[in-house]
């Protein structure tokens, strides 16, 4: 069953589960991730991080276990939802506002 979210979506969205790491611009720390799933404007991410509505983040994402050994995908993202899973971490969904590398 579709919901009246997904039909907002005008891109195919690619399911990755794979590791990404968080890095606010100007700070140094950064916060271990999953790629849930990615699509040419954005991604879905899960984090123990938890930022603010249009806080924007650079976001390294490591590519697929098994695949062909490249860099990361190095974009920087707008956040534009975040809420708390039952699993108690975070999910993300942001928007790709630059690809850095």
């Amino acid at each position: 069953m579709t919901s009246a979210r997904d039909d907002r979506r005008t891109s195919r969205r690619i399911p990755l589960g794979c590791d990404a790491l968080i890095q606010p611009p100007n700070q140094t720390q950064r916060y271990e991730a999953a790629c849930l799933e990615i699509s040419p404007g954005g991604l879905t991410l899960e984090t123990d991080y938890v930022p603010r509505i249009s806080e924007v983040l650079d976001v390294l994402v490591h590519q697929p276990d098994g695949g062909i050994e490249r860099p990361p995908l190095h974009v920087r993202v707008e956040v534009k939802r975040c809420h708390r899973t039952e699993e108690g971490k975070y999910q993300l969904g942001a928007q790709i506002i630059q690809v850095m590398k």
